[in-house]
């Protein structure tokens, strides 16, 4: 389920004129929801990182479903910022589709 908030330029038509109104007003709400779970995501974060560097500690290797939960968190923090900035009209997750935790490249 992805869901669009799309925010348009306002003309002369009342219609249109709530439309965007109520639009605005919905965004600033999925906004204080992605601001408050962007701190969960940062707890998460560092939380990965401690057990990652734990693990390394004793294997000697990193853990490879750490590394893509890890890239998978990274890109769900990425998505955030771009809603939040306004670079984005597409809501991240739970109103979109979890990001991938698989590198589609050497990046």
């Amino acid at each position: 389920m992805e869901i669009k908030l799309e925010c348009f330029l306002v003309n002369s038509n009342n219609n249109e004129v709530a439309r965007h109104s109520d639009t605005i007003w919905k965004r600033g709400l999925y906004m204080l929801l992605f601001a408050f779970l962007i701190g969960v995501v940062k707890f998460v974060t560092f939380s990965v990182v401690v057990l990652q560097f734990f693990l390394v500690l004793v294997n000697g290797v990193p853990n490879t479903q750490l590394l893509d939960f890890g890239l998978s968190l990274s890109r769900y923090t990425y998505q955030i910022m771009l809603f939040l900035t306004f670079n984005s009209e597409t809501p991240p997750y739970p109103f979109s589709e979890w990001p991938s935790g698989k590198s589609l490249s050497n990046e």
